[in-house]
């Protein structure tokens, strides 16, 4: 199970809204995500970060997987597809 750094989550604003972000850092799970950033596989093992709407409720399915260096460079580079 993947563990929270820092016990927090912070709000961040991209795409003209605001964003809950929570930094995890690599499990013993072996489930994999896809990052929106990059389109690439991010395994649950890998530090990463977890983004949900601020406005919503951290429901399972609102929630996506960033490679921590993706989320980082969000505005120089969006996501692509839907993500949302």
């Amino acid at each position: 199970m993947s563990r929270i750094l820092g016990g927090g989550v912070r709000t961040e604003s991209y795409a003209g809204g605001r964003w809950n972000v929570r930094q995890l850092r690599g499990g013993v799970e072996d489930r994999g995500y896809t990052c929106p950033g990059c389109q690439q596989r991010l395994s649950a093992r890998t530090a990463h970060v977890v983004v949900w709407p601020a406005d919503g409720l951290g429901d399972v399915e609102d929630r996506r997987h960033w490679h921590t260096a993706c989320w980082s460079a969000r505005e120089r580079r969006p996501p692509q597809g839907s993500w949302r």
